[in-house]
């Protein structure tokens, strides 16, 4: 059908910020390693992550259970939102003056506008208000119960959780190698920065974070971009009131600067995954139809585990993307992957 234009308006989308901070780093430090489901995918080695654990003090061992049994790496995140802070004390600040029922509206997921209203009631204590937000995230794994922890729990007992596991990981896992990752997230937040000015935003959102598709939604006036080492290689995302959140990971040239030679992280990545006879196998699978984990278990004739395992891989290298319920392979990753490579050979 032929449209007549009879507007001067154009498509509205969304500006591009970037931020960065060693106290994202430190929130995300525990998220990851309270995820234990995800951990063996990430690109620090499982080894490292047993090495730290007999590092740490048995306070914050008991802080870090805590926060695997209530996902409280999520109260930090959103807490860090607030507003830029310049360092751990300004935070422990803040936390320390927030009022008690602040506190919990704040670290009540945003699920949207219409939902205010219920969050701002069940941080009063509100039940039927909680219930109705529990119904509401119900398709999430953990935000009933993370909810249910918030508005339940004495507040007292939450702020000064956090408290603690923010300082304790921030002083036994940040500060011995502070120098190096503020100089790492400073280097990727800089480059990010050149670029946003020369690319449209949704380019720039699919740059930085190595290929998410995010098209401008109504209620979504900006992208925040955060750089992160420990999650390398996921994208985290995240939703505030009006903005949407990509910890995104941090680029190979960030981390070594004086390497010329370096190679992209997810060209890097991408071999990696399809240098795997099963893996190679569910790419083959996938490029004639979407399939669902039980399909794909089905027809290799594996344990779900282990398919499991294996598109977690393809997914983390940004070959594979869920869609209803489905895997489905990315074709112009797969297609576009000798060019990438080419262009990395013929760079000067």
């Amino acid at each position: 059908m032929d449209v007549l234009h009879m507007t001067s308006r154009k498509r509205e989308t969304y500006e591009v910020r970037i931020e960065a901070s060693l106290l994202w780093e430190c929130a995300l430090g525990i998220a990851a390693f309270t995820n234990t489901r995800l951990i063996d995918t990430l690109e620090k080695p499982k080894e490292s992550w047993d090495r730290l654990k007999k590092s740490l003090s048995k306070p914050l061992i008991e802080d870090l259970k805590f926060v695997e049994k209530n996902n409280t790496w999520k109260s930090l995140l959103l807490l860090l939102h607030q507003k830029e802070f310049q360092d751990l004390s300004e935070f422990i600040i803040f936390l320390d003056k927030l009022d008690d029922e602040k506190l919990r509206f704040i670290s009540i997921p945003y699920i949207g506008i219409k939902f205010e209203d219920l969050r701002m009631l069940a941080a009063e204590g509100d039940q039927s208000s909680r219930n109705r937000l529990k119904k509401q995230t119900e398709a999430n794994p953990f935000f009933p119960d993370y909810i249910e922890f918030v508005c339940t729990t004495q507040v007292h007992t939450l702020r000064d959780h956090l408290k603690n596991v923010m300082t304790r990981w921030y002083e036994e896992v940040m500060v011995p190698q502070r120098e190096t990752l503020s100089q790492i997230l400073s280097r990727d937040k800089q480059a990010k920065e050149k670029m946003n000015g020369n690319l449209k935003p949704e380019a720039m959102v699919e740059w930085a974070t190595g290929g998410i598709t995010y098209l401008p939604e109504p209620s979504v006036h900006t992208v925040l971009l955060i750089p992160q080492s420990i999650y390398r290689p996921w994208n985290v995302e995240g939703d505030v009131e009006g903005i949407k959140v990509f910890y995104y990971p941090v680029a190979n040239e960030s981390i070594y600067p004086d390497d010329k030679d370096m190679p992209s992280y997810f060209l890097v990545q991408k071999h990696k995954a399809l240098g795997d006879e099963v893996r190679l196998r569910m790419v083959k699978l996938l490029k004639g139809s979407n399939r669902t984990l039980q399909e794909i278990t089905n027809e290799l004739d594996m344990g779900k585990s282990t398919v499991h395992h294996h598109l977690k891989i393809l997914r983390s290298a940004r070959l594979v993307e869920t869609q209803d319920g489905k895997y489905r392979l990315k074709e112009n990753a797969v297609q576009t992957l000798s060019n990438e490579l080419k262009q990395y050979l013929i760079e000067d």
